[in-house]
C-alpha cells in the first residue's frame, strides 16, 4: 500500500473513478490571503501526489529495472518488476489512492512467477487470491461506503476481530501441513506470513485502520525469510514496505480523526 493529510477518496466521483484519476490533496484546499483577507483555494496535486513523490517513486523504480536489464544487479526480471510496482502500490495505499489497486494486480502477476521460481508455494498462490481481494477491494473502495459512496477508514469490528483471532492460528496450521507435504521451502514461516498477509488484506479491502499492524507483523517475518531464499532485492523491498507500513499508521490515524470529526 504518503506522507501528508488522506483527503483523496472523499471527493472522488465513483462513476468517473475508472475512467479518470481522482484529484487528491494532501492539505486543506482553501487558505487566506496576505492581501484581501479572502479564502483562496489551492491548486489540486497532480494526480494525488506531490511532484516530488512522484520523481522519487519515478526514478527509484526505474533505476532498478534498468539494473535488471543492463545486468548490474544479479536480480531476476520478475524480482525487479515486483520491487518497482510493489513500491508503488504501497505507497499509494497509504496516501489512500485508488490507483494502488491496478499497479497492485500487476505486482500479484510479477510475485507469482518470483515465488514459483524460488520455491515459496504459499506465497505463490497467495498472489492469486491477492487479484481477487484487489478487484473486490477496488470496486469497494469506490462504493463501499454509505449509499455507495467512497468508503472512509474505520475501525476492525468485535466480529471481525473474533474471526481474525479463530482463523489465524487455524489456517496457519493447516496451510503448515499442505506445505509440508509439497517440500516448500519454509513451511511454516511461510504459512505464518501468508495468512498474516490475507488478514491485512482483508482489512485493506474494507478500508480498516488495523491492516498496517498486520502488514507489519507479517513484513518483520517476510525481511529475513527472502534473504534466506537469496531473494535480496525482494527483502529490501519489503525493509521499505515496513517504513511505509509506518507511515501508513500515522497517516490514516489522522484520516480516521477527522472521518470521526466529520460524523
Amino acid at each position: 500500500m504518503t506522507l501528508s493529510h488522506l483527503s483523496c477518496n472523499e471527493n472522488l466521483n465513483p462513476r468517473r473513478a475508472f475512467g479518470s484519476l481522482p484529484a487528491m490533496e494532501s492539505s486543506p484546499t482553501t487558505g487566506v490571503s496576505s492581501v484581501t483577507g479572502a479564502p483562496q483555494r489551492k491548486p489540486a496535486l497532480p494526480l494525488g501526489l506531490k511532484p516530488m513523490e512522484w520523481a522519487v517513486l519515478l526514478v527509484a523504480s526505474l533505476l532498478v529495472l534498468a539494473a535488471s536489464y543492463r545486468g548490474w544487479w544479479t536480480i531476476g526480471v520478475a524480482e525487479a518488476w515486483g520491487f518497482a510496482t510493489g513500491g508503488v502500490c504501497v505507497w499509494l495505499v497509504v496516501r489512500e489512492h485508488l490507483w494502488n489497486w491496478p499497479i497492485g494486480l500487476a505486482n500479484n502477476v510479477f510475485f507469482l512467477v518470483l515465488f514459483f521460481r524460488s520455491r515459496l508455494y504459499a506465497d505463490m498462490g497467495l498472489q492469486v487470491v491477492y487479484f481477487g481481494l484487489g478487484v473486490y477491494g477496488w470496486l469497494n473502495w469506490l462504493f463501499g461506503g454509505e449509499n455507495r459512496t467512497v468508503l472512509r477508514v474505520s475501525r476492525t469490528t468485535r466480529i471481525e476481530w473474533l474471526a481474525l483471532a479463530v482463523a489465524i492460528p487455524v489456517c496457519a496450521w493447516g496451510l503448515r501441513e499442505i506445505l509440508l507435504a509439497a517440500n516448500g521451502a519454509a513451511p511454516f514461516w511461510d504459512a505464518l506470513t501468508t495468512v498474516l498477509s490475507l488478514a491485512a488484506q482483508y482489512l485493506l479491502c474494507r478500508k480498516r485502520f488495523e491492516n498496517w499492524w498486520f502488514w507489519i507483523a507479517a513484513d518483520l517475518v517476510y525481511i529475513p525469510l527472502y534473504l534466506s531464499r537469496a531473494l535480496p532485492l525482494t527483502a529490501l523491498l519489503y525493509a521499505v514496505f515496513l517504513g511505509m507500513c509506518l507511515a501508513g499508521v500515522r497517516e490514516w490515524r489522522r484520516s480516521l480523526g477527522r472521518g470521526a470529526g466529520a460524523a
